[in-house]
């Protein structure tokens, strides 16, 4: 693993820049298609740029063109290790900032959240789930922002991100995309932004949810490094544990969903089979906890 602070990132390819993303899971970067300049295809090698200029191998994993969004994988064994923060939906009539800046002599965007999530004709042509957003600075150009991430910082104060109490971000809700352009004058750009929802991003790229759940099953990193290298135990993948007469378990049903969400996503090749492996196993293990409870008893 390695990396640390902010979870947005550069892509970069050859040594050239190609626009901003952020880590949706340790291994996995969401961005905007059109911030790929039209160079890459799918299994197309790319290097991902952590804030704290760590630089990773990487391959572009799906493309959405419709919805002008792209997923790229972190090649494993490595990892990103920044703390992913929450997501959900924005809160409407709030604030709203954009971390992500594309230098370091830039702006850092903020600005109201105009309108609850609705559908949008992008400009990759395809109808798709987003958010209006007002921003507070005047740049003319907003282009170099697409891509990052926007969080919702309502109720801050000085647009500071809002903590929680565990100290963590505030939480994503969308990835910036495009500006509208200003009806009085055609050739001007109109500081409104519009950013597809991250439910937009997980309904177009369904194992997210699975590589989301990884990360949120993994070990510590102690206990992860004790057992790098290490196969974990089998586990019977069509096994299924029962308590006679005791009541359905929510949280049973929940694993078996996860399990056929974690065979599609091997499916498409989405992730290594180590991680697939690694998924798999953990999951199991919150299975039969839910069964058995943590002493192994019913």
């Amino acid at each position: 693993m390695t990396g640390c602070g902010p979870y947005w990132v550069d892509l970069h390819r050859a040594g050239q820049r190609l626009g901003g993303g952020f880590l949706l899971t340790n291994w996995l970067v969401l961005t905007a298609l059109h911030c790929l300049r039209g160079q890459v295809q799918v299994d197309d090698r790319l290097d991902v740029v952590l804030a704290d200029g760590a630089l990773l191998a990487a391959r572009v994993s799906r493309l959405e063109p419709a919805a002008d969004l792209a997923l790229i994988g972190i090649t494993p064994p490595q990892r990103a290790i920044p703390r992913i923060p929450n997501s959900g939906p924005a809160r409407i009539g709030g604030r709203w900032r954009g971390p992500y800046r594309p230098a370091a002599d830039e702006v850092e965007l903020s600005g109201r959240i105009d309108t609850r999530a609705a559908s949008y004709l992008c400009e990759g042509g395809g109808t798709i789930e987003a958010l209006q957003l007002s921003a507070d600075q005047f740049l003319g150009d907003y282009s170099g922002y697409s891509g990052g991430p926007v969080e919702d910082t309502t109720s801050c104060d000085g647009h500071a991100p809002e903590r929680t109490a565990d100290g963590q971000h505030p939480m994503v809700v969308g990835i910036l995309l495009e500006q509208a352009p200003d009806r009085v004058a055609a050739d001007r750009a109109a500081n409104v932004l519009f950013a597809a929802t991250i439910a937009e991003a997980m309904r177009r790229f369904d194992s997210l949810g699975v590589a989301h759940l990884v990360d949120v099953l993994r070990p510590p990193p102690d206990a992860h490094a004790a057992s790098e290298g290490a196969e974990p135990p089998p586990v019977p993948r069509a096994a299924t544990a029962v308590v006679t007469d005791a009541p359905p378990n929510p949280l049973i049903a929940t694993a078996d969903a996860y399990l056929k969400e974690i065979d599609a996503a091997a499916a498409e090749g989405v992730m290594d089979a180590a991680q697939i492996a690694e998924l798999r196993f953990q999951v199991w293990q919150h299975k039969i906890r839910a069964t058995f409870g943590e002493d192994g008893t019913p």
